[in-house]
């Protein structure tokens, strides 16, 4: 089967980006978790998640970088295997600018030649090891879809809400919303699925997604489509990972670290924690507790781990 590949990317660096973005963040709200600087630094983890897929995933048919109007520089869009998709390509005009991950993840099955089966990914996501289709897609033609198991189930929730009650605070946006996502699918299949997503490369079926943000889930997408930065009304891309295991067109698999990794920023032993496990796959994750001198580890750690360059870059 054809299989593209889709990442999400930003240069927040750029200063008329910053000046765009600002009329919409309060000045209060940029180191929260929703709008911490983490969640737009660009570090160039796009270019060595390109290089990853080279060596590890050089079956992948397209690869699609979504943008505000950015190209990276040192990209070479001459390679006939990669495109840049503005937002306005597949968000509709009351949706932009936008500034929220999770509106324009709700539409990517809009791209124009886009392939049935693909692959989500943020820029900071990266395969560590050789993968096959069957990695993310069974024979069936239907995506597995990969969870960390959680083992209490909604009670894992509802604890989560009560610490969070007893501390006086608001539950974070991020368990929010994926809990509003497993509530959505509970009522189609009367199911409750015990597992978080496992914040890495995802597979979906174009036709699949579709269905599910435009008809199943078509009012809370509108709702949502006008959210221009992370809103505690989200909806949530996992919301078409748990549609397609609801009407039995995924699979469901839980995964653990030695297939699909996080590893936090503010840790100082990247290298330390990717050895001791060897996933699949791996993700950087970046947010509101990372600093300035957290983020100057990045390069050396990916140029170290994807030393040659791809075809994707400028000679």
């Amino acid at each position: 089967m054809d299989i593209d590949l889709v990442y999400i990317w930003v240069d927040g660096n750029d200063p008329q980006w910053q000046t765009k973005r600002n009329a919409f963040v309060k000045m209060e709200d940029v180191k929260t978790e929703e709008n911490c600087k983490g969640r737009y630094a660009n570090n160039d983890e796009l270019k060595y998640s390109l290089r990853s897929v080279e060596k590890h995933a050089p079956w992948i048919r397209r690869i699609f970088i979504v943008t505000d109007n950015q190209t990276p520089e040192w990209l070479d869009t001459s390679n006939k295997k990669i495109k840049i998709i503005d937002h306005k390509e597949i968000v509709s005009q009351e949706g932009t600018p936008c500034f929220n991950p999770s509106v324009i993840g709700c539409y990517l099955f809009k791209i124009q030649n886009l392939s049935e089966h693909f692959l989500y990914a943020n820029d900071d996501m990266f395969f560590n090891d050789n993968v096959l289709p069957d990695f993310f897609f069974k024979k069936d033609g239907f995506p597995f879809v990969h969870l960390k198991k959680e083992t209490f189930g909604k009670w894992h929730y509802r604890m989560y809400y009560l610490s969070k009650f007893l501390m006086g605070k608001q539950p974070g946006r991020y368990s929010k919303t994926i809990m509003d996502a497993l509530l959505l699918a509970e009522k189609i299949s009367g199911r409750y699925y015990s597992g978080m997503p496992h914040h890495n490369i995802d597979a979906f079926n174009k036709s699949v997604f579709c269905e599910a943000i435009e008809e199943t889930f078509k009012e809370q997408a509108e709702k949502a489509l006008t959210n221009h930065t992370r809103s505690m009304d989200d909806l949530q891309v996992a919301i078409v990972s748990y549609y397609a295991l609801a009407t039995n067109r995924g699979h469901l698999k839980y995964v653990g670290n030695s297939e699909s990794m996080r590893i936090p920023v503010q840790k100082n032993d990247f290298m330390k924690r990717l050895l001791a496990r060897n996933p699949k796959l791996f993700c950087l994750n970046d947010n509101q507790r990372v600093t300035d001198e957290d983020r100057k580890r990045i390069k050396p750690f990916l140029e170290e781990l994807f030393p040659e360059k791809s075809t994707f870059e400028k000679l």
